[in-house]
């Protein structure tokens, strides 16, 4: 069986524009990148693999919360020329970071805390506009749940114009969880939500805020937004009554900012 770890760029053109990410492929190599603690984003594994891998695979699975895709065979022959025995897996570009490590760490200095916290937010490039206003703004971190989500990759570093190379970045299993530690810390959660009659500029965001913004399809979800203690509503006078996500972030981060200066 092959043994050798390889790592290599491999690059995806998808409308107009390339996309590089790291790649480990071969069972041995994957599982050794997972028993070693390298951050993986997600990992393909074909439909149908020998039973045998899978059983070798799956030992190293065991326990851990990572993003698994079953494809076809093909869809893994197009992303190497190599053999990959039936599982790829992406490497994350950069390191997560603790996301109870960081909010207990802040409470313990004292500091004022600003939060994005992302549900459900899957196009890469929108994470990246979200972490340059995050970073213009000076958000302490973006938190994303660890499934089902869109994760750090190269295209989204671009996009951020290198901001995510700096802003820590936290990956929770549940976002629902992280919302409840926030809110037991004594930290504002302001849902962004156009499920509100309360407009944004009404609303205290004084003191440390966590922000809630949903998905490009349905928004928050019910759950989370029954945890806000606020509900945010962003003021148009437009015909069209919705904005992008990243374009939402921003609005609302400049108002944060606003309300803080006039104080």
């Amino acid at each position: 069986m092959e043994n050798k770890v390889v790592e290599r760029k491999f690059e995806r053109r998808n409308r107009g524009y390339k996309e590089k990410e790291n790649l480990i492929y071969g069972v041995r190599a994957v599982a050794e990148a997972i028993s070693s603690g390298r951050e993986i984003n997600k990992i393909l594994i074909q439909k149908g693999m020998s039973k045998d891998l899978f059983l070798e695979l799956k030992e190293e699975l065991t326990g851990k919360d990572f993003q698994l895709q079953f494809v076809p065979s093909q869809k893994l022959d197009r992303l190497t020329q190599g053999n990959h025995q039936g599982v790829i897996a992406f490497v994350s570009p950069i390191s997560y970071t603790d996301f109870y490590q960081l909010v207990d760490k802040k409470i313990e200095e004292n500091c004022i805390l600003t939060l994005l916290l992302l549900d459900r937010i899957t196009d890469v490039r929108n994470l990246g506009a979200i972490a340059r206003s995050a970073a213009c703004n000076g958000v302490d971190a973006l938190v994303v749940p660890s499934k089902g989500s869109a994760l750090v990759t190269a295209d989204a570093i671009k996009t951020s114009a290198g901001a995510l190379n700096s802003l820590p970045v936290c990956k929770v299993d549940q976002l629902k969880d992280a919302l409840f530690y926030l809110q037991q810390s004594g930290i504002k959660l302001v849902a962004c939500t156009e499920k509100s009659n309360k407009e944004l500029p009404f609303i205290d965001l004084s003191g440390s805020v966590a922000f809630i913004f949903g998905s490009e399809e349905d928004g928050i979800s019910n759950d989370l937004l029954r945890m806000a203690d606020e509900r945010a509503k962003i003021p148009m006078t437009g015909g069209v009554s919705s904005l992008n996500v990243s374009v939402s972030v921003g609005v609302v981060l400049y108002e944060y900012n606003r309300q803080k200066l006039v104080k």
